[in-house]
């Protein structure tokens, strides 16, 4: 070879070596993507979850959770499909779940690592989870909750942002009569509690709620000449009622049962010259009661509390107490809740109040429900006023619900 043509084929191999270095990552991808490793992987991902029904049929897709003996699992032809136990003859799982076996409490992070998770299997009834150091089988009944693993370490080492994991309802109502009298009514509110973790297997941290509840209505009797000689007018009459009430909330647990608490609240009642009563507070809280299906708390505070009335002259600055019991019971075809509370004044025995709340909502369509609802006010030191406002106010309402449900 000459010198000249050594100098040529060298440029010519320096010219295409650009070249030749773009194709070598094409080259380490598609041998990757070859690899025995990567296909079982990528097969091992893909592959769906399987439920076999008790009649046979078997659907194929992803198990969503089960949560108190009802399996959700999704199918890309049926969506959600939400069975109970005894519907489902076989379940298998490709990905990884955890199991949360109802006889076992969970107190909190630290325990949370002797949950058990892995690929769950189902048959007769029992339920096996594979994995190292796998418990042995258990029945269905007593697999209280099943949950993949990222939503397993997002309740146990994550929070939901202010804005999310509410729930809660709001209830809206109206009636309007047009005829001698003109009649108008509205009324509504809205409810909402956030519990974090928004989990039901998790002991709580804290509970924010607040709530507000309104009622406004107005008769009117338009003005007439009564066709005497000379003729008698009689003015327009106008009678109306104005109830509105809110508080808010803040639960910070010490236990699983016992919290402390910081609340506040507003009312204001037209019908017994009430303007507004202010109550501003904390104090201590007890879960007496606690199910799948029901709750009850017993809460005492210490507060200060103001009162102005339309009569300036009965304004009242109150130190005193609120003991109050909340109660929810959830049915499967209605919720009721309950709610209790007395307050007394210790720098005013004569100045004590109390109320009593109770509402049935039973599902209609959805997050739909239809709502009646009772509020009993009872105010002791009314003040004088003509005509004379009278110590206890009922209102009853009924209406539509709407539930607002967390997706956290």
């Amino acid at each position: 070879m000459t010198l000249l043509t050594a100098f040529l084929f060298r440029r010519a191999l320096i010219s295409r070596l650009p070249q030749r270095l773009a194709l070598i990552p094409f080259a380490m991808l598609f041998c990757a993507l070859a690899s025995p490793g990567y296909l079982t992987a990528q097969a091992k991902d893909a592959a769906p979850d399987e439920l076999v029904l008790s009649n046979g049929d078997t659907l194929h897709g992803k198990l969503v959770n089960e949560i108190g003996g009802k399996v959700t699992f999704h199918s890309d032809p049926l969506g959600d499909v939400t069975l109970g136990w005894d519907k489902i003859k076989e379940l298998h799982t490709s990905g990884n779940f955890a199991v949360i076996d109802k006889n076992v409490k969970i107190r909190g992070k630290k325990s949370s690592k002797t949950i058990p998770n892995g690929t769950i299997e189902v048959a007769n009834q029992s339920l096996t989870l594979h994995t190292d150091n796998a418990p042995a089988p258990i029945p269905v009944a007593d697999a209280a909750f099943i949950m993949d693993k990222a939503t397993l370490d997002k309740q146990l080492f994550h929070s939901p942002s202010f804005l999310s994991g509410w729930n809660g309802a709001a209830t809206a109502g109206a009636a309007i009569v047009t005829a001698s009298q003109n009649q108008y009514t509205f009324s509504g509110g809205i409810g909402m509690v956030r519990v974090v973790p928004t989990a039901s297997w998790l002991n709580p941290r804290d509970r924010t709620s607040f709530d507000f509840s309104g009622s406004y209505g107005k008769i009117t009797q338009p003005a007439f000449t009564i066709p005497t000689t000379p003729p008698t007018f009689v003015p327009a009459v106008v009678t109306k009622s104005a109830l509105y009430h809110a508080d808010a909330e803040r639960d910070e647990y010490l236990s699983p049962r016992f919290f402390a608490l910081g609340q506040t609240a507003f009312d204001h009642n037209y019908a017994q010259n009430l303007d507004l009563q202010q109550i501003y507070g904390g104090g201590i809280g007890w879960t007496a009661l606690k199910t799948a299906k029901q709750e009850a708390d017993l809460k005492a505070t210490i507060q200060y509390e103001k009162q102005q009335f339309f009569y300036s002259g009965s304004n009242q600055n109150l130190i005193g107490s609120t003991l109050s019991l909340s109660y929810v019971l959830h049915h499967k075809n209605v919720v009721y809740t309950q709610g209790l509370a007395f307050i007394p004044a210790f720098n005013n025995p004569h100045a004590y109040s109390a109320d009593e709340t109770n509402t049935l909502a039973f599902p209609a369509y959805k997050n739909l429900s239809f709502s009646l609802g009772t509020l009993d006010s009872y105010i002791n030191n009314t003040p004088a006023s003509d005509p004379p406002s009278k110590h206890n106010s009922f209102q009853f309402t009924m209406g539509f619900t709407y539930a607002i449900k967390s997706k956290y």
